[in-house]
């Protein structure tokens, strides 16, 4: 089971576009929790409308798994994976619609779907340092600091 549900979330994530939002259901079970650095939805509904938003006005998005670590749950426990991708998105607000990368990682817990989804990632590294002006002043802060 744990096998088949991780290589129904990598399939759907491949390719991150309207497609994926009317295959959540697949997924994700109806209490889902998901959290990533900007948001925290609770229930199905909340993920479609979330990644109903996050998909418009992209040009593309996809992710690559580079591992997959998996846990299986011991009594009321849900089994557990981790899973460590690297985002490749396209966004014309965003460095002038260059192709981009992040790195980031997923904590999945789940029984016959998806219960709780957390990503991990740098949301600056995401958005903020490639937004013209508050690209320039991350960009100048990070040099002082680093």
């Amino acid at each position: 089971m744990t096998d088949k549900l991780i290589t129904k979330v990598t399939t759907l994530y491949e390719r991150f576009d309207p497609a994926l939002i009317g295959a959540l259901d697949q997924i994700y079970d109806t209490d889902v929790v998901f959290e990533d650095p900007l948001h925290r939805v609770e229930g199905l509904v909340a993920l479609r409308r979330y990644f109903s938003g996050m998909v418009h006005g992209l040009q593309e998005c996809g992710f690559t798994f580079n591992h997959i670590l998996e846990q299986r749950g011991h009594a009321d426990e849900p089994d557990q994976a981790v899973l460590l991708w690297t985002m490749h998105y396209r966004h014309p607000k965003l460095k002038g619609g260059q192709r981009l990368s992040l790195e980031g990682s997923s904590h999945l817990q789940f029984r016959e779907r998806v219960v709780y989804h957390r990503d991990y990632f740098d949301a600056g590294a995401m958005l903020y340092e490639h937004i013209p002006v508050l690209g320039y002043v991350i960009g100048k802060l990070k040099a002082r600091l680093g």
